[in-house]
């Protein structure tokens, strides 16, 4: 499955990035031998900077990887430039050791948002989490769940029987949503794809493209009989009674990627493969 990210328009042009890089990447690597033998080797040509100082990261690993970075600085607006040590590598360019400082000047920069989840579980709490992929409700036992969904405050569904449903953002249309046989959608479209995970009732309901501005609520039904968890990434409330899943605007992401394979491109490729 490929990890995927959170979806506005793409930006035309790369972020500002100072005259003189050297020394001003900070690089990481994915636990494997791969990844951090490249990083030495990075580390020796171009330098070491702390993430405070950088003017861009450097990410070498897989699509996994890059999720991982993408929390870990989210909020911080650094560019990351993805490099790929891994297996599928949707989310990341093509390695290479000794043109990293020209790639990292012509690249073009992709600006994203991540979906906000606001989950109320059995005790009353309220749980709110990021999610760069999806946000995704799912049946905790051998019993469907039985789930009511409401879009801007309007009953859309009284009642869905499923294993569950998942929100995207438009770059995570490409991971789990895909693989729930959900529609992949465009950078820039400014749609949200909801798609049911295995659909009982009605069985003919596919799921919905939703504006990006929706706020899309979930009400659990029968909760004690059918419990239900939602997971935003791999942050999981159990329990729930109702999730409310909207694009947060006030937080984003650039990823940077070579001109030939940037995110746009790579979306719409994927609708063509077979």
């Amino acid at each position: 499955m490929t990890a995927a990210l959170m979806g506005s328009a793409p930006s035309c042009d790369a972020p500002e990035l100072p005259a003189e890089l050297q020394g001003r990447i900070a690089f990481f690597a994915a636990p494997t031998d791969v990844a951090e033998n490249a990083r030495a080797r990075f580390i020796a040509l171009y330098g070491d900077a702390a993430p405070e100082q950088a003017a861009v990261l450097v990410a070498l690993g897989g699509d996994g990887f890059m999720l991982e970075m993408q929390h870990r600085f989210l909020g911080r607006n650094l560019p990351i430039y993805g490099m790929n040590c891994g297996s599928v590598g949707f989310l990341m360019n093509a390695f290479h050791e000794d043109d990293l400082l020209p790639r990292l000047r012509v690249a073009q920069a992709a600006m994203l948002h991540p979906l906000r989840m606001r989950a109320l579980n059995a005790a009353g709490q309220m749980q709110e989490a990021l999610a760069i992929n999806e946000v995704s409700l799912l049946r905790e036992t051998r019993q469907a769940a039985k789930i009511r969904i409401l879009v801007d405050g309007k009953e859309r569904l009284a009642e869905l029987i499923c294993d569950g449903i998942l929100v995207a953002t438009p770059a995570g249309s490409t991971a789990y949503n895909l693989s729930a046989h959900g529609p992949i959608v465009p950078l820039g479209a400014n749609l949200l794809p909801m798609t049911p995970i295995s659909a009982f009732r009605p069985r003919r309901w596919r799921g919905a493209l939703l504006p990006a501005e929706a706020v899309v609520m979930f009400q659990v039904l029968e909760p004690a009989k059918r419990p239900v968890a939602a997971v935003a990434d791999y942050v999981e409330v159990r329990d729930v009674r109702s999730v409310e899943v909207r694009e947060d605007r006030t937080m984003r992401l650039t990823l940077l990627f070579d001109p030939d394979h940037g995110l746009s491109e790579r979306i719409i490729a994927e609708q063509f493969t077979v």
